[in-house]
């Protein structure tokens, strides 16, 4: 008999071990990845439900606020008071003065608008651009 005599399922005898190995390989680490990924999701959906779960809160947080305030601003004094303050309004009788000044310095407690002038750097702002962080507002 010469080498080349030898049987075909001899020859598939020895391949079929590290076949074999390679296959068990495989199928282990398809359980291992199953059980990973579910493991992750369950993480990342919790984490979202805390998440979810502090925004709630802070808006319960501010409804409570809100309410308080229209329960403050209810009474008729107060809306009498915002009335005058805010909107110039008078009671039938009394009578309004409106006080213009010419171009001088503004008195106390008035609001000027002043330009809203960015102090960052050309660099820092062209970076905000890029990154898209000029869309959200700094809290």
């Amino acid at each position: 008999m010469t080498t080349t005599d030898t049987p075909a399922g001899a020859t598939r005898k020895r391949k079929r071990p590290g076949s074999f190995i390679v296959v068990l390989l495989l199928v282990g680490l398809a359980i291992v990845l199953a059980g990973v990924f579910p493991f992750r999701q369950l993480i990342a959906q919790e984490r979202l439900v805390e998440n979810t779960q502090a925004k709630l809160d802070a808006l319960v947080d501010g409804n409570e606020s809100l309410q308080a305030e229209i329960d403050a601003v209810s009474s008729p004094a107060e809306l009498e008071r915002i009335a005058r303050e805010q909107y110039g309004m008078v009671q039938p009788g009394e009578t309004s003065y409106v006080v213009e000044l010419d171009g001088g310095p503004a008195p106390e407690g008035t609001i000027v608008p002043q330009d809203d002038l960015d102090s960052r750097s050309l660099l820092e702002r062209f970076w905000d651009f890029l990154t898209g962080r000029d869309l959200v507002p700094d809290d």
